[in-house]
């Protein structure tokens, strides 16, 4: 059979840089998860931090963002999924809870535990706590993403539809 004449590219061997993995970013609280292990949490990224779901509920957000401004460094920590009617009562288990200020809203559904106070790995350990008992106030079912407007059967053509390519 004959050689087919391969074309030369003048590439050499490939440069290892080029093909080496990209070192991982680590997991920001990574004890909360360790925390939770029982529970088979599952995590995506969110807003550049580590969100934790257990089920079908997203539980908590691991933040820890380095370099950032003073006022965004503020936030980092454990968020929680929750809702302003538990606030109170979470506040009572969470002295150091509060608002997230980067949402820019006085009050949000979240709520951080923040990595500067100085009992934060208790409050976040106490929190995996409430989430592995399944305490209510911790957790949200994400919305269903919105469903395009479909039309009605009888509706009239758009006049995109109803155009002609050139040359039909």
């Amino acid at each position: 059979m004959p050689q087919r004449n391969r074309r030369k590219t003048g590439l050499s061997q490939p440069d290892d840089a080029l093909f080496a993995a990209r070192p991982r970013k680590p997991i920001p609280h990574e004890f909360v998860l360790d925390a939770l292990a029982a529970l088979s949490p599952r995590t995506n990224p969110m807003f550049g931090c580590l969100a934790v779901y257990v089920q079908e509920k997203i539980v908590l957000i691991l933040r820890d963002k380095r370099g950032k401004p003073d006022e965004a460094a503020a936030d980092n920590g454990v968020w929680l999924a929750t809702t302003p009617e538990h606030h109170d009562s979470l506040r009572g288990e969470f002295p150091s809870m509060r608002s997230i200020k980067i949402l820019g809203k006085a009050i949000t559904g979240w709520q951080v535990l923040p990595a500067e106070s100085p009992d934060f790995e208790e409050a976040a350990m106490h929190a995996c706590e409430l989430v592995i008992a399944g305490d209510p106030r911790i957790g949200k079912v994400p919305g269903a993403k919105r469903a395009r407007k479909s039309k009605p059967a009888n509706a009239a053509p758009s006049k995109k539809a109803g155009r002609r390519k050139r040359g039909e």
